[in-house]
C-alpha cells in the first residue's frame, strides 16, 4: 500500500470517522508536522533535539525516524550526527492517532446566509488544537455537512456543550466579535451544581487569576488577599437557581465578563461547584466520574500526537473499512493514542443562549438539566 501523507491543507472527509462504543474516533492517518529551528535548538543533533523537546517518544524511536527519513531537514534525509542551523525547516512524518470524543451528533440549529448556529456536544473541541485536527466541530461540520468556511464567533471549552455561533464570512465574524468586545451581548449558561443553591439572584465579583502552567484559574477577593495586590482580572457572574432536588441544583449563569473558567471558578468560590468538575472539586468522594486520564498532556508543539511509521494488517471496528497498522507506531493497533481510556463524560455546563442588539440564538436544555 502506498503511504499518502496529509498536511493541514487536506480537508477531513466523512469516511475518516469511526463510531465505536459510543465514541467518535478518527481513522489513523499519515501526517507531516512542520517546524522551524528555534534559537535554543541551534547546534543540536536532530535526535537530541527531538528527545529533549518532544518527550512522548523514546530516543530509539527518533534514531529510527532519522535513519528511515521520517524526520527530514529542509526536505533532505540527514545523518544522526547532523546539527541543525537557525530557521531550517524540520519535517516529521508520522502515523497520527487523534483522541476520541463522545459520539453525540452535532445538531444544526439555524442555517442563515451569514450565520450558522449549532448545538456542540461535550468533549469535542471547536477547532484544531493540540492532538485534535479532524475530531473537532469545524472538521466534522466540513466532513459531514459540507459547511466551510466557518468562523467561530465565540469559544466554548472542549468539555462544555451547547450553543456555538459561526459566521460564514470574515466580515460577519468581525461584526459579531466587535459586539462581544463592546459588551453588547448577553450570555446565558446553565450548570448542575452541588447542594441547594440559594434563592434569588447571586452576584459574584471576584478576580480571576489564570495559571497557564497548571491549566486552572483561581478566584481572588480583597478580603482574602490580606491587602496584597490582586493579580487576577476583574470578573463578575450572576447566578439564579432554576431548580433543586436537595442534592443538586440547576443554576442559570450569566457571565458579565469573559475570563478563563470564570463560571466554574465563581461557582466553586461560593461553595457550589459544578457537580462533576474534577478540576475544581476539592473532595474527590463527591465527584461524579467524568474525565479520561492521560499519560501525558496535550501539546500544541510541532509534534502533537503519538508516534509513527511502515504498515500492514488491518483492524475490524464497526466498519467494513480498514485502517493501516504501522509497525513503528506505538499506538497501533488501537484507534486512539495512548493514555486515553475513553470513559470521558462532558462537564455539566451548557451554553444556553446568546443575545445581541437585534438578535438572539439559543440551544435546547441538555438531559442532565432535568432533575428527578
Amino acid at each position: 500500500m502506498e503511504i499518502v501523507w496529509q498536511t493541514p491543507a487536506n480537508p477531513p472527509e466523512a469516511r475518516d470517522y469511526i463510531i465505536r462504543d459510543g465514541k467518535r474516533f478518527v481513522r489513523p492517518y499519515y501526517f507531516e508536522f512542520v517546524s522551524y529551528v528555534k534559537n535554543r535548538w541551534v547546534g543540536k543533533t536532530v535526535v537530541d533535539l527531538f528527545t529533549e523537546e518532544f518527550t512522548g517518544r523514546p530516543r530509539e524511536y527518533y534514531v529510527g525516524a532519522v535513519k528511515s527519513g521520517r524526520i527530514k531537514v529542509d526536505g533532505q534525509v540527514v545523518s544522526l550526527s547532523y546539527r541543525v542551523r537557525s530557521s531550517q525547516k524540520i519535517s516529521h512524518f508520522l502515523h497520527r492517532h487523534e483522541p476520541p470524543v463522545l459520539a453525540g451528533s452535532i445538531s444544526i440549529l439555524q442555517e442563515e446566509p451569514e450565520v450558522v448556529t449549532i448545538c456542540k456536544p461535550a468533549s469535542m473541541p471547536v477547532h484544531s488544537c493540540g492532538q485534535y485536527r479532524k475530531n473537532t466541530v469545524v472538521g466534522i461540520l466540513q466532513a459531514e455537512h459540507g459547511l466551510t468556511p466557518l468562523f467561530p464567533v465565540h469559544r466554548l471549552d472542549r468539555l462544555v456543550s451547547g450553543l456555538l455561533i459561526f459566521a460564514r464570512n470574515p466580515s460577519k465574524a468581525d461584526q459579531l466579535r466587535q459586539q462581544i468586545e463592546a459588551g453588547l451581548l448577553h450570555k446565558e449558561y446553565i450548570a448542575k451544581v452541588l447542594g441547594v443553591f440559594p434563592e434569588g439572584e447571586q452576584v459574584v465579583n471576584a478576580n480571576i487569576d489564570y495559571n497557564a502552567r497548571e491549566g486552572r484559574s483561581s478566584a481572588e477577593t480583597a478580603d482574602k488577599c490580606n491587602g496584597n495586590h490582586l493579580k487576577g482580572k476583574t470578573a463578575c457572574t450572576k447566578f439564579t437557581r432554576i431548580s433543586t432536588n436537595g442534592i443538586h441544583s440547576i443554576v442559570l449563569c450569566e457571565p458579565v465578563t469573559g475570563r478563563t473558567h470564570q463560571i466554574r471558578v465563581h461557582l466553586q468560590h461560593i461553595g457550589h461547584p459544578i457537580a462533576n468538575d474534577e478540576l475544581y472539586l476539592h473532595h474527590s468522594e463527591v465527584i461524579a466520574p467524568r474525565s479520561t486520564k492521560r499519560m501525558r498532556p496535550e501539546s500544541a508543539a510541532m509534534d502533537t500526537s503519538q508516534p509513527s511509521p511502515v504498515l500492514e494488517s488491518s483492524y475490524d471496528i464497526n466498519s467494513n473499512e480498514e485502517f493501516s497498522i504501522d509497525p513503528m507506531c506505538t499506538n497501533c493497533p488501537n484507534l486512539g493514542p495512548k493514555g486515553y481510556d475513553g470513559d470521558e463524560e462532558g462537564l455539566w455546563l451548557h451554553c444556553l443562549r446568546y443575545s445581541g442588539p437585534d438578535w438572539t440564538y439559543e440551544c435546547p436544555f441538555p438531559d442532565w438539566a432535568f432533575l428527578s
